[in-house]
């Protein structure tokens, strides 16, 4: 399951939604607005999506996951719009029978989110400044997916 919101993000119904009678692991990841960046106060975040082919590239890397981990049921789900500090912008759940299996599926999902979908950030500061956040795997600092 993916899905592009514009509303808070229901965690508990993703974690129910991925979960079976025959998984022994459920791996969750909920990306929230941290209060700070860059050594400066965050008001909040927002968020745009071509949301088309952001979903289409969601269910590439859901495939991609599922080609290389026994996985059980996955969600993938990010907000758009504005999204304020302590608040989630995106979660990822993966059932699987064992842990392992779950907790890779899971970073993978989240790196490749981040690398593929075009999904776009924007920062809005207490001094009134506003930029554009690139996604780290962009800026080049990201460790390698599945570390």
């Amino acid at each position: 399951m993916v899905s592009i919101v514009t509303e808070s993000i229901d965690v508990k119904a993703i974690v129910n939604a991925v979960g079976t009678s025959s998984a022994g692991a459920i791996d969750v990841f909920i990306g929230t607005t941290r209060d700070n960046s860059k050594g400066r106060k965050v008001l909040q975040l927002e968020y745009e999506a071509y949301t088309p082919m952001a979903t289409k590239k969601m269910e590439m890397i859901e495939r991609e996951a599922t080609e290389r981990w026994e996985i059980q049921e996955m969600a993938m789900v990010h907000r758009v719009g504005i999204v304020p500090p302590g608040e989630a912008s995106v979660v990822i759940a993966v059932s699987s029978a064992h842990r392992d299996e779950a907790f890779k599926a899971c970073r993978y999902l989240i790196d490749r989110l981040k690398e593929v979908v075009p999904i776009w950030k924007r920062e809005y500061f207490a001094d009134g400044t506003v930029e554009w956040s690139q996604h780290t795997h962009e800026q080049g600092t990201a460790g390698k997916i599945g570390q």
